[in-house]
């Protein structure tokens, strides 16, 4: 799950489960303030980045509840990376290629009640509340 927010500074979470049922691993960074569809897309890279991480060679779903940022991504896997050169400057760690042919991008309605966006939404929160 990823979310991002915007408060005094720009705030990006992310809320990583291995299954269902597991205890969530939670990031979060504090950002300047852009966009707001850009910040929800730095998320959304930002949650791939650390899902590579915790769970390497394993598929990923990512969940957002920005469907600019799942749409762009969604995208650039079935067109490829080239087609969106921004999208590879925005996280310069991340392998953009691989993450996103390992990831499935889905939407959820905001604020939605499921664990893993709740969380998400109060990392985000906090983290754009950070001096």
């Amino acid at each position: 799950f990823s979310d991002a927010s915007q408060k005094r500074m720009g705030g990006l979470a992310a809320v990583l489960f291995a299954t269902p049922a597991s205890e969530a691993v939670v990031k979060s960074r504090t950002v300047p303030i852009v966009g707001s569809n850009e910040l929800e897309l730095q998320a959304a890279l930002f949650a791939l980045f650390h899902a590579g991480e915790h769970f390497p060679l394993r598929t990923l779903v990512l969940f957002s509840d920005n469907q600019d940022a799942v749409s762009r991504l969604a995208r650039a896997k079935d067109q490829g990376c080239e087609q969106d050169p921004a999208l590879a400057t925005i996280l310069p760690g991340l392998d953009l290629a691989d993450a996103l042919g390992r990831a499935s991008f889905r939407w959820l309605k905001g604020h939605s009640s499921c664990r893993g966006n709740a969380i998400a939404d109060e990392l985000a929160a906090a983290a754009a509340s950070s001096p």
